[in-house]
């Protein structure tokens, strides 16, 4: 297995880096401060492709793999969290859906509109009772009446729903049918008896807002049906798999961004005669970083890698995220001790990077869903023989 770079990635890496720089890094604390993102930046995205890095250039998008929208998500993470954030649920979230399952109308119709840096994507799949347990938990319904859907129920922690033309909604359309029992469909907020409600008052990520939305009676057509009725539990923990990587990918750039401002502020900062650099502890807190995100790199890399490949992917991906999520909030709590009271002040970033992380345990399944997920595929392959076959 070969992860380094090509050529053309390495120049991909770049020009996303020199973009973030000069019109994302200079904006993230007034995002973080005034909860709005830079639109002005997210208008001019669609140039580099990042408004739809794995849509098809039929549409639009930039038709990347796997491995080139890690690295641009982890390059905006790395300078503003809350715009990594929107921008990963809109290209793996929102557009994912409708690239993976939306007929060729549905394609047609919204991905150059999702494209084009003016609205950002949104899936709907939690609810207030159900988080991780959407099997058992999640109740919003779809009930056809004729040639149309009547949809009720909330939708809770939805990310970008404020700015989506359509949302993508898990919904119960067979009863009790278990994992068969769920679908997908198109719903644009503007239908009657759709309420989005104020957005959630936030630890961390607040220029990325997050809502619960309620439908009431809402009627869409029968053809709003994204994919096959029945196959949106599968659609779901399909999409789920591809967010880890994207969320591991995040946690790498905040990781990252809280480690270049660790290592820039050892040398600036003096005490007893010397940049403090220079002191064995703090050494090891900057060697320690950079171990630690170099493998949570490698990891999501490898997942993205083997995803391309069409290979299963599914335990790679919650390993990935589990290590880059758990990396992140290690290296930016180092990253906060070192700069000492400056840390925990707003004048330095590496305050809101600190409470930026803290979601990456928590979205696209907890660390402890994630080691779930990881101890089953474990106990299958030693069943099958497969344990540690690369």
């Amino acid at each position: 297995m070969d992860f380094e770079l090509n050529d053309e990635l390495k120049m991909f890496q770049r020009a996303v880096r020199d973009f973030c720089e000069k019109e994302l890094k200079p904006h993230a604390t007034e995002a973080d401060e005034t909860g709005q993102l830079a639109w002005s930046a997210i208008h001019k995205m669609p140039m580099l492709g990042l408004t739809g890095l794995q849509v098809p250039e039929a549409f639009g998008g930039a038709e990347m793999d796997t491995t080139g929208a890690s690295i641009a998500v982890e390059e905006i993470g790395r300078v503003c969290g809350s715009t990594g954030l929107s921008i990963s649920a809109h290209n793996g979230l929102g557009c994912g859906t409708i690239v993976n399952w939306g007929n060729a109308e549905q394609q047609a119709h919204w991905l150059p509109i999702l494209t084009a840096g003016k609205h950002l994507g949104a899936l709907a799949l939690t609810e207030p009772q159900a988080g991780s347990d959407l099997l058992n938990g999640a109740q919003v319904t779809a009930i056809r009446d004729g040639n149309e859907w009547v949809i009720n129920g909330t939708k809770a922690w939805i990310t970008n729903v404020s700015f989506a033309p359509v949302i993508s909604v898990l919904v119960r359309t067979g009863g009790n049918a278990g994992s068969k029992s769920f679908s997908m469909v198109l719903v644009e907020p503007t239908r009657e008896g759709v309420t989005v409600h104020p957005p959630e008052k936030k630890m961390g990520l607040k220029a990325s807002p997050t809502h619960m939305i309620s439908f009431e009676n809402v009627r869409v057509p029968y053809e709003n049906l994204l994919g096959e009725e029945g196959k949106g539990f599968y659609m779901t923990m399909q999409t789920l798999d591809s967010g880890r990587i994207s969320i591991g990918a995040l946690s790498v750039g905040l990781a990252q961004g809280a480690f270049e401002e660790m290592v820039k502020y050892a040398q600036d900062r003096k005490a007893f005669g010397e940049p403090i650099a220079n002191k064995q502890l703090i050494q090891e807190k900057i060697a320690n970083a950079a171990v630690e995100i170099e493998a949570a790199r490698t990891l999501v890399y490898k997942a993205a890698w083997l995803k391309d490949k069409g290979r299963d992917y599914t335990k790679i991906a919650a390993i990935a995220k589990l290590k880059a999520s758990e990396v992140a909030e290690r290296v930016c709590f180092d990253a906060v001790q070192v700069h000492g009271s400056y840390g925990y002040s707003r004048e330095y970033p590496v305050e809101r990077m600190y409470r930026d992380q803290r979601l990456m345990q928590i979205g696209e399944g907890t660390s402890e869903i994630q080691r779930v997920v990881i101890a089953r595929r474990v106990l299958q392959e030693f069943e099958q023989g497969t344990l540690n076959s690369i």
